[in-house]
């Protein structure tokens, strides 16, 4: 047994929920809303305020309606117990709208789904006994910005599955996973999102269940071991959290009592025409409740460590995705989504006041200032945002032929100019080897060596710039398929040299970047990073230095961006002496040519353009080279890693 316990509170009678209701934090409306198993039964609460009639239908009564009562208290909800509901039990609302239309609605706090295509909720209980005290002791200690955070985003359907190709179980996933994180030296999990949702196409962003992990998995209880499994490998997990739309199923939240509830009744402001699902309306303090809850409710009942908040941009601007007269502009006049940004500012206020040590991610795509800035100082109050710039920015430019490349330099190097301005992540995720994209491999030129060398090259770039990290699943070993949610992974690949290469190659980009305080501690503070100067300017050829705190061991970083070797390279460095070669990307190890400094290379004391001395050495093709002016094994373990049970 584990040394937590998570229980609800269990309450002998429907009054003593009722009257607890007014006592209740706002923001945690899943503690009495929704189904509480009692000790005669069930109590059911539910918010639907135009509602003629709200009745309970399910397997313990035979799908015949028993009528909850209106509470009189102007909050719109109703409530009951039903003596014979116990967990496990299948169970919807039936409702009655204002104009007389009788409908049946899944349970919006329902804690359980039925498996899809079954689309009632379950009665349940969510308490577990976790086993996970040590890491979540330390989670502020290793989730804090000058700690190293490279995420691994992984869809667990498509990760993985039974060679029949049924689903894998969380618990089945959970030990594979921690295995191969732990291998790869990923030090984060990014879940797409597990919130029920009934289009298995829709990777989990079409979301109707916001309480109930996906049953297609298992069970509320299986996926707890999941993460708990995780967290005892010392690898923290975040959730993919949805709350920008939803879909307009009829048994989900749309037009809950009859009435648009939950989305704004105008279409030009509740209706979503990129994905053809509903916004919610976050002028009403109700659904800003049931999201912050939400939210809350998943990182206080399964541990998650952060939530990745997706499609942040269409939520700020009221004409995302819309041309002239299809949208409503501010009270201003202006496009900016006012309610969005209140919401987003209470949002993570209250996940930072209730929980300091998690991540609040933002996937914002515009140029909207200080998104990862603190409310207080007018920020939308992100721990981190993903820097979509730099993706963009990055895969154009290593797409192009390398001959071509020399004249796009500012592609490679624009990020530099506003790599502070914000909090960031460098994500390579799911939403670019999808829709025609092709995988990261397929973006390369050249031929087989050269494409392997380049994605090799790729990563090294990435792992090397400021930033944290984040990399979907199949590119640790080079997929070279686009990736499509109805099969696995081609984890075949692994048995062939080049893509074992890259696995090799990303496990020891993870432990440099781990073990080397210049490559993490100012992922978010300019004075990690500068650029170096070469004798003759190269635009093929990126140089730069990443630095930690005073006294910690420098890292010089170099790129080549052609399959060209250079020889007799003279690059300015902060300081005379030896710098080692800590990891060479054209090693043949990884599945490159061998060209490289046989560990190491002296710089003179000769001055070079502001630099304290002159570095000599051989820069390979397509390949990256980190240098450390002290030695660096990579090869010990990681002090302070947090270990999995047996």
């Amino acid at each position: 047994m584990g040394e937590y316990t998570t229980t609800r509170a269990q309450n002998g009678n429907a009054g003593s929920l009722a009257g607890s209701w007014h006592g209740a934090h706002h923001h945690r409306q899943f503690e009495v809303m929704g189904a509480h198993p009692v000790q005669h039964g069930t109590h059911f609460a539910v918010w639907a305020p135009n509602a003629r009639f709200v009745g309970v239908i399910g397997s313990f009564n035979g799908w015949n309606c028993q009528p909850l009562h209106r509470i009189d208290d102007g909050t719109g909800r109703w409530m009951g117990t039903v003596e014979n509901a116990r967990a496990g039990d299948c169970y919807k609302y039936r409702i009655q709208g204002p104009n007389g239309e009788w409908f049946d609605k899944a349970d919006p706090y329902g804690f359980r789904a039925e498996h899809p295509p079954g689309t009632a909720s379950q009665v349940w209980d969510i308490s577990h006994d976790w086993g996970d005290r040590e890491w979540m002791a330390r989670r502020g200690v290793v989730q804090s910005h000058d700690a190293p955070m490279s995420i691994y985003e992984v869809h667990l359907g498509s990760w993985q599955r039974e060679e029949d190709g049924r689903f894998l179980n969380y618990r089945d996933i959970a030990r594979r996973l921690a295995t191969h994180c732990h291998n790869m030296g990923f030090t984060h999990v990014e879940l797409l999102p597990i919130t029920e949702h009934p289009f298995y196409g829709s990777w989990g962003y079409q979301t109707t269940g916001y309480f109930a992990p996906s049953a297609r998995y298992g069970t509320p209880q299986d996926l707890m071991v999941l993460v708990d499994t995780l967290h005892q490998a010392g690898i923290g997990v975040i959730l993919d959290w949805v709350a920008s739309h939803f879909p307009s199923d009829a048994h989900g939240l749309a037009r809950f009592d009859g009435t648009e509830l939950f989305e704004h009744a105008d279409p030009r402001k509740g209706f979503h025409p990129q994905w053809q699902s509903l916004i919610f309306n976050y002028g009403r303090y109700e659904v800003r409740d049931f999201l912050i809850s939400n939210a809350l409710f998943w990182l206080e009942k399964y541990h998650f460590d952060g939530l990745r908040v997706d499609a942040v941009a269409s939520m700020l601007y009221l004409d995302f995705a819309r041309g002239p007269g299809e949208w409503v502009p501010n009270q201003y006049g202006g496009n900016q989504n006012l309610e969005a940004v209140h919401f987003l500012q209470d949002l993570n206020s209250a996940v930072y006041g209730q929980f300091p040590d998690v991540h609040m991610i933002a996937e914002e795509s515009t140029a909207w200032g200080g998104v990862s800035r603190p409310v207080h100082h007018g920020g939308l109050g992100f721990g981190m945002k993903w820097n979509m710039g730099w993706m963009n920015d990055t895969l154009r430019y290593v797409s192009r032929p390398h001959f071509f490349r020399r004249w796009h330099g500012d592609d490679i190097r624009f990020s530099a100019v506003y790599a502070f301005a914000e909090n960031y992540v460098l994500p390579l995720s799911h939403d670019e080897v999808v829709y025609g994209k092709g995988s990261l491999l397929g973006r390369q030129p050249g031929d087989d060596w050269q494409r392997f060398a380049g994605l090799r090259n790729l990563y090294g770039y990435m792992w090397t710039h400021p930033g944290k990290k984040l990399l979907f699943m199949g590119g640790e070993f080079a997929q070279p398929d686009e990736w499509h949610h109805e099969r696995t992974l081609d984890w075949h690949l692994w048995a062939r040299p080049f893509h074992a290469g890259v696995a090799h190659w990303v496990s020891d980009l993870n432990a440099a970047y781990r073990r080397m305080p210049a490559l993490h501690v100012h992922d978010f503070d300019p004075v990690g990073f500068s650029w170096l100067p070469l004798e003759h300017y190269d635009p093929d050829i990126l140089a730069f230095v990443r630095r930690g705190e005073p006294g910690q061991p420098l890292a010089v970083v170099v790129v080549n961006m052609t399959p060209q070797p250079r020889f007799g390279l003279r690059l300015g460095v902060p300081h005379a002496g030896d710098w080692y070669e800590v990891l060479n990307s054209d090693a043949a190890v990884y599945g490159g040519s061998g060209v490289g400094n046989l560990g190491r290379a002296h710089a003179a004391h000769q001055p070079m353009h502001g630099q304290g001395a002159t570095l000599e050495f051989t820069l390979p093709p397509l390949a990256t080279l980190i240098f450390s002016d002290q030695p660096c094994d990579l090869t010990q373990a990681l002090p302070g890693v947090v270990h999995a049970r047996h």
